[in-house]
């Protein structure tokens, strides 16, 4: 007999624990949510980059962490061959975001929020989504309205930051929190998490190596996808 879903995510879940990965929610009933995940939303600075800015510095991106939106997004294309929505919510005009949001065919970067709650519920609004439909992707305080209520929430670790940590485990305020720090590939972390919860790493993988009949299939559709900038 099979594993259940239970032990699945029980397997999976302990690898990143072991890394130094925190579960807030327990795996088994994560791995139940992404069932009905139609969306990921990232924040920018401090999930994909340090956050660092100052005068004629630019944010930045790895190959790793698109390596990881690419396999998430094709894993949840598997399960009923629609293309989760993919956005970038950040609070500045960022030249990077639009770069990377373009090159992988995001469904929207929406620049220069200050209130992303509000801009979460516009999102929904927009693709006709609910909130428990999105994984939402953040670092900070000025996130908390954003990831509120969202199906599965991921904060990226920052070792400066114990009692932003400590609040959002007493208030279960969000459900992963990673073992790499920002501007360390938390994003690549987070994605393969989620893929190993749902039991869909090693077929992506093999699928993306085989460049198969199914990636090949998904990724034209990805391809498809103009992205809007808001």
């Amino acid at each position: 007999m099979g594993k259940n879903i239970s032990s699945i995510a029980a397997d999976a879940a302990a690898r990143f624990a072991a890394l130094g990965g925190v579960f807030v929610t327990e795996p088994p009933a994560l791995a139940e949510r992404l069932g009905d995940i139609r969306a990921l939303v990232f924040d920018w600075d401090g999930v994909f980059n340090t956050g660092v800015k100052g005068p004629g510095a630019a944010s930045t991106f790895s190959e790793a962490d698109s390596m990881g939106t690419n396999m998430l997004r094709y894993g949840l294309w598997r399960s009923r061959e629609v293309l989760p929505r993919s956005v970038i919510i950040t609070g500045e005009a960022n030249p990077a975001a639009e770069i990377f949001a373009k090159r992988e065919h995001f469904d929207g970067l929406y620049q220069g929020v200050r209130n992303k709650g509000e801009t979460i519920d516009q999102l929904c609004r927009d693709y006709g989504l609910a909130r428990s439909e999105l994984v939402c992707f953040f670092d900070d305080i000025n996130d908390l309205g954003m990831a509120a209520d969202c199906g599965v929430r991921v904060l990226v670790r920052r070792d400066s930051s114990p009692l932003l940590k400590e609040l959002v485990i007493r208030e279960a305020r969000c459900d992963y929190i990673t073992a790499s720090e920002s501007g360390s590939h938390a994003v690549r972390e987070a994605a393969e998490m989620l893929l190993g919860l749902m039991n869909a790493f090693d077929t992506v993988v093999h699928s993306r190596v085989a460049f198969d009949e199914s990636y090949s299939r998904y990724l034209a559709a990805r391809q498809a996808i103009a992205t809007a900038v808001r």
